[in-house]
């Protein structure tokens, strides 16, 4: 005990020296005109006073803070969280990621999967060595979820969002993103899925009333109801499924047009596994940072799991995470999950700054900003923040009813990079007002340092 506190009290006291001496030569500190100016913008701002708002900007050339505003206190995250699975990935799976988990048992295949999210991917096609593995594999094959160690849904999660595509089931070996497609087109004038398999679980419900079309899912089961106007109009809409043992080797079957045994008892303790693995492309890195997908970023924490533990756990990675890779935040997180679905998480922005601070320090500028959202061009910010001459902020989103943050790296006309965390919570209605007064800010910033 007497460690841990020693240690905590240490962090506390290195933290101003660890910003103040990052590259070791000074920025120049804000005039006491532009402190003037920017305490009008932030502190004085009749929209942020309308709801709970912390801001930290830091400098990471020179290693200085450079204003905060209640940077200690904790938020809500949202989608920031995903920073933190970003880290954690790259410093984990570094430039490779497993795609598949394979042993031979009496002349049988047994295969695990390993959070892999790109197998059968609607949005990743032909970017994964798991399928053409399992297609020309000779044996019997047989497929094991023993080692997934956690739920389906993640600790805070609302259970009412089952139905949603933003909140699909984490599970070990996902297939076409866990999710299926309804449509109806001119093509198919009746109700259509992708893949084929789940035609059989629509069922017209008279009793679902709604003047557009609607798909809802049972909670549990097989079912999907839609209403009357499903028929009468083109719609594309994404519905999760309830992930299982013998969904998924009934999937694999379908696609693979061969038996796929579901083995739901415990295996041999003694099988001698193999990983498969391929490089981590950036692309998959930058469909869930740009898009801010949910379901990318926990199959990347199970990824992690299986690469430290072999086993998928995603609790055990942030508790590895937070004990190896994240011991000097200024600020113990509470981190809960991947995403940031969770109303859990709880960080600070001065934590935010420094994690992005390390982000900065170990990948490469260019790539770090080209995976990110840019401003009035692409991902969550694609229509705020933009500029006439090209993006010059690069930042992830996070949005939850009543909470919005803003975390990232502001380039200014000076040619400085500036490293920045807005959280706003607990205000009501719309967030435009808030990223629409953060603009204000950031444009300033831009324009005055």
């Amino acid at each position: 005990m007497i460690r841990v506190l020693a240690s905590k009290l240490l962090k506390i006291l290195l933290f101003p020296v660890l910003f103040l001496v990052t590259a070791g030569v000074l920025a120049q500190p804000l005039t006491k005109a532009q402190l003037q100016k920017l305490d009008a913008l932030v502190k004085e701002s009749p929209v942020f006073s309308r709801s709970f708002t912390g801001f930290a900007l830091f400098d990471p050339v020179g290693g200085q803070t450079l204003y905060a505003k209640d940077a200690d206190k904790y938020f809500t995250p949202a989608s920031n969280t995903k920073l933190f699975t970003f880290y954690t990935a790259l410093r984990v799976l570094g430039d490779s990621m497993p795609v598949l988990r394979y042993a031979y048992q009496d002349g049988m295949l047994i295969f695990q999967g390993t959070g892999n999210p790109m197998l059968l991917h609607p949005d990743f096609p032909d970017q994964s060595q798991a399928l053409p593995f399992l297609q020309t594999a000779t044996q019997p094959l047989a497929f094991s979820g023993a080692n997934f160690k956690t739920d389906h849904f993640g600790p805070g999660w609302s259970w009412a969002d089952y139905r949603y595509s933003y909140q699909v089931e984490r599970s070990a070996l996902p297939l076409y993103g866990n999710f299926l497609k309804v449509f109806r087109d001119s093509l198919y004038p009746n109700l259509g899925t992708h893949p084929d398999y789940f035609q059989p679980w629509l069922r017209f419900d008279a009793q679902l009333d709604g003047d557009r079309p609607r798909v809802l899912r049972e909670e549990t089961g097989d079912r999907m109801a839609y209403n009357q106007a499903a028929v009468q109009r083109d719609f594309r809409v994404e519905v999760p499924f309830n992930w299982s043992v013998p969904l998924a080797a009934a999937l694999l079957a379908d696609t693979l047009q061969r038996p796929v045994l579901p083995l739901e008892s415990p295996l041999d303790s003694g099988l001698l596994w193999t990983t498969l693995k391929e490089p981590l492309p950036d692309t998959l890195l930058r469909r869930f940072l740009q898009e801010s997908d949910n379901f990318i970023a926990e199959q990347l924490l199970l990824m992690c799991s299986h690469q430290l533990f072999g086993e998928l756990d995603p609790e055990r990675v942030i508790e590895y995470a937070q004990e190896k890779l994240l011991a000097d935040l200024p600020d113990e997180p509470i981190w809960v999950d991947g995403s940031g679905l969770s109303r859990y998480n709880l960080f600070t922005p001065r934590t935010m700054v420094r994690l992005l601070l390390k982000i900065y320090q170990e990948v490469p500028r260019d790539r770090l900003l080209g995976l990110l959202p840019a401003g009035g061009q692409s991902g969550t910010i694609a229509n705020w923040y933009g500029s006439m001459d090209g993006p010059y902020l690069f930042a992830k989103t996070g949005t939850l009813a009543n909470k919005h943050c803003l975390s990232g790296y502001l380039v200014t006309r000076s040619g400085k990079t500036l490293i920045f965390s807005f959280m706003h919570n607990n205000f009501v209605g719309s967030s435009n007002p808030l990223k629409a007064e953060m603009a204000k800010v950031l444009t300033w910033l831009r324009e005055n340092y």
